[in-house]
């Protein structure tokens, strides 16, 4: 069981996820370009815990915990000489990130697992700075993260077997749901993230919305469903013969941005279209469609009522 753990770059985002293995129970190590950086950050990361606390976000001894069990550490060495695990979280920069794994690996016990937090550089290119490499893969966490479940657990090609599942297994036991996918540039989440924001600045450049506008129409149309449903499902529900005839139309107005995935074009010929026949890219039958649709509409309501309490957000266009 991993216990020790170290985080190497304690910013925001090293910050955030010591105090998410802080509060789980684990001794947390945090180490920065200096000492003195390392202390500072343990300071605002117990007066985080405690604000958070106030307002009923942790627990209410939150700050207490987190105080009790995250260390500032004089050095990487320091930090990581003696942890089951160790997270680094330090700029996007791959200098950066090299030097700082190549340090992390030579000191650290020949045991211990070392994740990276990338959003977006390929693991692969990141291994080649770890002495070591089979005990390494990406564990990308999303800011902010003490409050975003989902983390990107991306093993490389020569990464040890069993190294993601572990990962995934401890990531269960301090409260986050840790997938795996494949090494690729962006992964899976910026991918998609960053393929919207393309389409939005296109859409605000074309002069067809504003960029509140296009904010606005995606909060409180698509954007309601993603909390509960992915593409895939939600794709299912739609009718991917509805999908079909919505890329025709998209693929004559915009050739050069449009086109229907290949996958979409043969489930379609081969009659899979989704919920109504019982299989498409899931294998949701026909017979769940009801409570498909009741569990739906009480999401979706559930979300216009957090919605209402919690008001307007502090966005000013």
């Amino acid at each position: 069981m991993i216990e020790q753990v170290a985080v190497i770059g304690s910013g925001y985002m090293g910050g955030g996820i010591a105090q998410v293995f802080a509060l789980a129970g684990r001794e947390v190590r945090i180490a920065d370009v200096s000492a003195e950086r390392a202390i500072q950050s343990r300071e605002r990361i117990i007066g985080e815990a405690a604000d958070y606390a106030k307002r009923g976000l942790f627990p209410e001894d939150a700050a207490d915990r987190v105080a009790a069990r995250v260390t500032a550490a004089d050095s990487i060495e320091e930090a990581v000489r003696e942890v089951d695990f160790i997270e680094e979280a330090v700029p996007e920069l791959v200098p950066i990130k090299h030097q700082t794994l190549a340090r992390i690996s030579a000191a650290c016990r020949a045991d211990a697992l070392i994740g990276s937090n990338t959003s977006t550089i390929s693991i692969a290119t990141l291994a080649e700075a770890v002495v070591a490499p089979e005990r390494f893969l990406g564990i990308h966490f999303s800011n902010p993260a003490p409050f975003i479940p989902g983390v990107e657990v991306i093993p490389h090609a020569t990464t040890r077997a069993g190294a993601a599942d572990e990962v995934i297994a401890l990531l269960a036991e301090v409260g986050k749901l840790g997938v795996e996918v494949a090494d690729v540039t962006g992964f899976v989440l910026n991918r998609l993230q960053y393929a919207l924001f393309s389409e939005a600045a296109r859409l605000v450049e074309e002069g067809v919305a504003s960029a509140e506008a296009v904010d606005t129409i995606t909060r409180t149309t698509f954007g309601y469903r993603l909390p509960f449903f992915g593409p895939f499902a939600i794709a299912d529900m739609a009718g991917l013969d509805v999908y079909a005839f919505c890329y025709d139309s998209l693929s004559e107005g915009y050739p050069e941005r449009f086109s229907a995935p290949r996958q979409l074009t043969e489930k379609v010929a081969e009659g899979d279209l989704g919920v109504k026949s019982g299989r498409g890219f899931l294998a949701t039958s026909p017979e769940k469609l009801a409570d498909l649709v009741a569990h739906r509409d009480t999401a979706y309501a559930a979300m216009s009522k957090l919605l209402a309490e919690l008001g307007e957000a502090p966005v000013t266009y």
